[in-house]
C-alpha cells in the first residue's frame, strides 16, 4: 500500500518535528516570550512512526523542530533512520532543518550517522540585523561557522533559508546573492506566511517572488533552472553559473497542486497541510496498542483527507490550528 490522496498526489515526503523547543525567538515565528510547549516524544516512538511511513512509500524524511539539535540522541536517531530502506530498496533521503547555532560541533557526526543534507535558517547576513530578527545576541558567528562546518562535512547541498519580511530584512536580498556565491551554498528566500505566534501577518508584509527577482537582477541576472514538480522552490542560477537561488512562494505562487508532503508534530499528530485546522492523533492511536498494520491503515485514511490547497489571501481563509514552531519547519 502506497500513499496517494484523493487528488492523485503521491505522498513521498515526511517532515517530522522532534521538539517544539527552540533557542531562538525569531520575530516571524515566536512572540519573544516563553510560550506553551506541547512536549517531545521518545525517539523510539518517532522511529516507529517513520518506519511505518517508509513502508507506505515515504522516500524523504526531514527532521525539524523547534530546534532539533537541542535533542539529545538526535544523531543516534539519524543513524537509525539511515538504516531504513524505501519501498524500492533505496536509502532514504535524510535532511535536517536547523537554526545552525549548534551545527559546528555536530555536522561531521550527523554526516557520519547517515544524514544527507542540511538546511540552515538564517534571515540576515548582517550580525546586527540577525540579532534583531532572532532576538539572540552574538548568534550570527555561530550560525556562519555551522554553515561552513556543514559544507566541509559534505552535507550537500547546504541550503540557507531566509524568510523575508518587509521592514525587517528585504534589503538583504542582494547581500544574500553575494553570500550564495561566496560561500558555495544555495540560498532560498521564503515568502512570509501567516504561521507566527504574534499574528502580525498581512499581505503588505510579504516580499513576493517577482519582487525578489527584480531586486536580485539589480545585482546580476538570474536564469531559471528546472525543478521537480513536487519541489517547493523555484530555482535560479546567476548568469555566469556561479551561485544558486531558490524562491519558495506559497503566497504569490502556491504549489499545492503537486504537494507530496505530510507532517508529524513533536507530540505525534499528523498534519496533512501546513495550514490544516485540525490534527490527527497518530501517537495516541499508537499508544492505545495499535499494530503496525493498524497504524498504516490509520495513516492511509488520514491522507485521503488531505486538503486540496490552502486559502491564504482569500476571504474564507482560516489560520492554521497551530503556529509554525508547534508544527515543525
Amino acid at each position: 500500500m502506497l500513499l496517494v490522496d484523493k487528488f492523485g498526489r503521491a505522498i513521498t515526503d515526511l517532515r517530522i518535528s522532534v521538539t517544539d523547543r527552540c533557542n531562538y525567538k525569531c520575530v516571524y515565528c515566536r512572540t519573544g516570550n516563553e510560550g506553551a510547549v506541547y512536549g517531545d516524544l521518545p525517539f523510539a516512538d518517532y522511529f516507529r512512526m517513520c518506519r511505518v511511513l517508509v513502508g507506505l512509500g515515504i522516500r524523504k524524511i526531514r527532521i525539524t523542530g523547534g530546534e532539533p539539535l537541542l535533542r539529545k540522541h538526535v544523531i543516534e536517531f539519524v543513524g537509525n533512520l539511515a538504516r531504513l530502506r524505501a519501498s524500492e530498496g533505496d536509502a532514504l533521503d535524510l535532511a535536517i532543518t536547523t537554526n545552525g547555532h549548534l551545527l559546528v560541533e555536530m555536522a561531521k557526526d550527523l554526516k557520519d550517522a547517515g544524514l544527507n543534507r542540511v538546511t540552515v535558517s538564517m534571515d540576515a547576513v548582517d550580525p546586527d540585523r540577525f540579532a534583531r530578527i532572532t532576538r539572540v545576541p552574538n548568534g550570527y558567528d555561530n550560525v556562519l561557522a555551522g554553515i561552513r562546518a556543514a559544507r566541509d562535512a559534505d552535507l550537500w547541498p547546504v541550503k540557507v533559508n531566509c524568510v523575508l519580511m518587509r521592514g525587517f530584512n528585504e534589503d538583504q536580498i542582494i547581500a544574500f546573492g553575494k553570500f550564495a556565491r561566496d560561500e558555495g551554498v544555495i540560498v532560498r528566500f521564503i515568502e512570509f506566511m501567516p504561521l507566527e505566534e504574534d499574528r502580525v501577518w498581512s499581505p503588505d508584509v510579504v516580499v513576493t517572488l517577482p519582487e525578489i527577482l527584480r531586486r536580485m537582477a539589480e545585482y546580476r541576472p538570474l536564469v531559471e533552472i528546472p525543478h521537480a514538480r513536487s519541489e517547493t522552490a523555484r530555482r535560479y542560477r546567476f548568469d555566469d553559473g556561479i551561485g544558486e537561488i531558490g524562491i519558495i512562494a506559497p503566497v504569490s505562487h502556491p504549489f499545492c497542486r503537486h504537494c507530496s508532503r505530510i507532517r508529524i508534530t513533536s507530540d505525534g499528530k499528523i498534519r496533512t497541510c501546513l495550514f490544516s485546522v485540525w490534527d490527527h492523533d497518530l501517537y495516541g492511536f499508537m499508544r492505545s496498542g495499535a499494530s503496525d498494520d493498524q497504524l498504516a491503515e490509520f495513516i492511509a485514511g488520514i491522507v485521503q483527507r488531505k486538503e486540496e490547497r490552502h486559502h491564504i489571501g482569500e476571504p474564507d481563509f482560516v489560520r492554521a490550528s497551530r503556529t509554525m514552531v508547534h508544527i515543525g519547519g
